[in-house]
């Protein structure tokens, strides 16, 4: 289903990400996890792309193996850095073969010992160009989503010229935003009035990843540079004192807050940054009071 359908409706939408495993266990645990969250009917999950292509096999597997065995619409993300066109164009008629509707195209990050960092597409605007000339040329019509960053672009301190880059990714043929993980709601509803009045009208997917440990929230640091990490939430977790069971709880209720604040302000989409763990994602939903019947189905 393309992803303009997926995200038509007034209500808002949820969908998880998941990244691919690096062994048969951890293959057999995440499609426990797949297994356990798509009972909650997703309205697609998504397939991350290791930095410079190094999980191309293994996310092009993953996708694959996910339209086979389960009902769920799935996105696979694809990058720039090190790419050529040619294999650019090979994943994508594979992807087209399989019945892939939509692809989330992004820069990507290089490897880091700085390999094959070079390629034939400097920017993400220049990835989704190409993928939709693909779909005219091929007659396959892939929805298109890119990434936002409501705190700012690590690398663009220049907030004007950030909302620009984005404009220009929209323009080249974006269909719908996923944001970068977030503390702070305001920030990303500052971000979401900042696009429309840069003329960005595409759906904006709000990203959220709940705390779940004190090693996970450095993770996160690393993972998200620029993320900021509220006073608020940084004086809760100092007073669990350490004790890994309150650090998560309290990680998953500022969370759970954050997503019925987002509900409240008529946010398009969440979407659950989940680390291939269904549990602190399920409990959000169940502190929502969102029963598997109340969900809307793609």
């Amino acid at each position: 289903m393309h992803i303009r359908d997926i995200l038509s409706g007034k209500e808002a939408k949820f969908s998880f990400e998941y990244f691919p495993p690096k062994s048969p266990q951890a293959a057999e645990n995440l499609f426990r996890t797949i297994s356990e969250l798509q009972l909650y009917d997703p309205a697609f999950v998504s397939v991350t792309y290791g930095a410079g292509g190094t999980t191309r096999a293994a996310t092009h597997d993953l996708v694959l193996r996910l339209l086979r065995e389960t009902r769920v619409n799935t996105i696979p993300h694809l990058t720039c850095v090190g790419h050529s066109e040619r294999e650019i164009s090979a994943l994508l008629e594979s992807y087209a073969e399989a019945g892939v509707s939509n692809i989330l195209a992004l820069r990507g990050d290089p490897p880091k010992n700085g390999a094959g960092a070079a390629g034939d597409f400097p920017y993400a605007a220049d990835l989704v160009a190409f993928i939709r000339r693909f779909s005219q040329r091929h007659g396959h019509d892939f929805g298109i989503g890119v990434a936002g960053f409501p705190e700012g672009h690590p690398s663009t301190p220049n907030r004007m010229r950030e909302l620009d880059h984005l404009k220009a990714k929209v323009d080249a043929g974006a269909d719908y935003i996923c944001t970068q993980l977030f503390f702070n709601n305001g920030d990303f509803y500052d971000f979401r009035d900042r696009c429309e009045l840069s003329g960005i009208g595409v759906p904006i997917l709000a990203g959220i990843m709940p705390v779940t440990s004190l090693g996970g929230l450095d993770r996160m640091a690393e993972l998200a540079a620029g993320a900021r990490f509220p006073a608020k939430l940084l004086r809760a977790l100092a007073r669990a004192n350490g004790d890994d069971a309150v650090v998560r709880r309290i990680g998953i209720h500022y969370a759970t807050t954050q997503c019925a604040d987002l509900l409240d302000h008529e946010v398009k989409g969440i979407h659950f940054y989940t680390l291939n763990q269904s549990s602190a994602t399920v409990e959000i939903f169940n502190q929502l009071g969102l029963r598997r019947s109340d969900l809307v189905t793609a």
